[in-house]
């Protein structure tokens, strides 16, 4: 593995850099996490252009055919960012698509996410709260050429916004994934407070909820792994956006101690805030390289991908709570107001250590890993 980004990585990471420095300044994240569902359709359009929607489609579909590196490198600015809406959403439902058989309504789905014209989410959770995909138990039966879906979702990503909704189910035994467009008759949609408003939560609820075969994307063995491949692939694009906010953490408050003076000299001049500040870098460097190898692992379907993927959001859920404590803690007073933008990347970091799974959630992966192995 290359143990650096490529000059088209970076590039690209710096290109994303530059457009969210001018389209998404704290004061629109904060317009916007007001608002009913975090969406700018401008912004949307505008990430379009840039192709970021279409990281994970093939060229064939209208993406860029990349891969989860490129990915990742993107995602860590939008963390940086604070970025609001539904990008991880889409992309975390692109992710899961590609790992079908390329079938006439899956390719059609995926030509229009990748251009921007169509967002998408995929609800998850249920009352067991687990992550893993195979837990899966909302129902769904075939009748007379319909499939039928009762049941709740629970805490599914920017639901309001979304023209389709991925859905794992049980169907007759063994795990489906089945796509709901538009809003059909019996589906209900309830907004969820969270503590991270950039990014808004929702409740579904479906009464028999009837759909067309054809929405019946995968069953069995294919149906799991593509729920699997698409959880693994957000997980690291959730990873990424934590070491962005690591980052904006980090150089916010190293420019911080170097102005806000205390007896007479700036408070970066104290070695017990110089250690606090060093202790930030080392899990900030640290939860970077663990991020980006989980990525290429998977990428390149490495045996050890599992473990990356758990090792790393394990890690760096732990690491981005420790950050934001820091940073609080060297701002003194005003880091805790709702003035300072420094709240805002707290509660996405706090936010995103339970999404994908928290760290205790992927240590026992971990360990249930390592047993399977002896």
């Amino acid at each position: 593995m290359e143990f650096d980004l490529s000059d088209t990585q970076r590039m690209m990471q710096q290109a994303a850099r530059t457009f969210l420095a001018g389209e998404c300044p704290t004061a629109r994240v904060r317009r916007l996490m007001a608002s009913d569902n975090a969406f700018d359709a401008e912004l949307w359009s505008a990430m379009a252009q840039q192709g970021w929607l279409g990281i994970l489609v093939d060229e064939t579909h209208g993406g860029l055919g990349l891969g989860l590196v490129e990915l990742v490198a993107v995602a860590e600015e939008m963390g940086r960012a604070c970025l609001p809406g539904s990008f991880l959403a889409t992309t975390w439902a692109a992710a899961t698509l590609r790992s079908i058989a390329p079938t006439p309504k899956v390719s059609s789905i995926l030509a229009r996410i990748a251009p921007g014209e169509m967002r998408a989410t995929v609800a998850l959770l249920e009352e067991s709260l687990n992550w893993s995909g195979e837990s899966a138990a909302l129902p769904a039966t075939r009748s007379l050429g319909d499939v039928r879906l009762n049941g709740r979702k629970l805490l599914v990503l920017d639901a309001e916004v979304a023209e389709l909704i991925l859905v794992p189910a049980l169907l007759e035994g063994e795990l489906a994934l089945v796509a709901v467009e538009g809003r059909p008759k019996g589906l209900s949609i309830r907004a969820t407070p969270g503590i991270d408003a950039t990014r808004k939560l929702y409740e579904l609820a479906f009464d028999d909820v009837t759909l067309s075969t054809d929405l019946l994307l995968a069953t069995g063995a294919a149906a799991e792994l593509a729920i699997r491949r698409g959880i693994d692939a957000a997980t690291v694009a959730v990873c990424a956006e934590l070491v962005g906010g690591m980052q904006w953490t980090l150089e916010t408050a190293t420019a911080y101690v170097q102005t806000r003076e205390q007896f007479g000299r700036a408070i970066g001049s104290f070695q017990a805030v110089q250690h606090q500040l060093a202790d930030v870098l080392l899990w900030l460097e640290s939860s970077r390289s663990a991020a980006y190898y989980a990525a290429w692992a998977l990428n390149e379907n490495d045996p050890g991908a599992a473990a990356a993927i758990s090792s790393a959001k394990a890690y760096v859920s732990d690491a981005a709570r420790e950050v934001g404590n820091r940073g609080v803690q060297v701002h003194g007073g005003i880091g805790f107001t709702w003035e300072h933008d420094l709240q805002l990347y707290y509660k996405r970091a706090k936010a995103d250590e339970i999404l994908c799974g928290d760290a205790t959630f992927h240590r026992a992966r971990l360990a249930e890993l390592v047993i399977d192995v002896a």
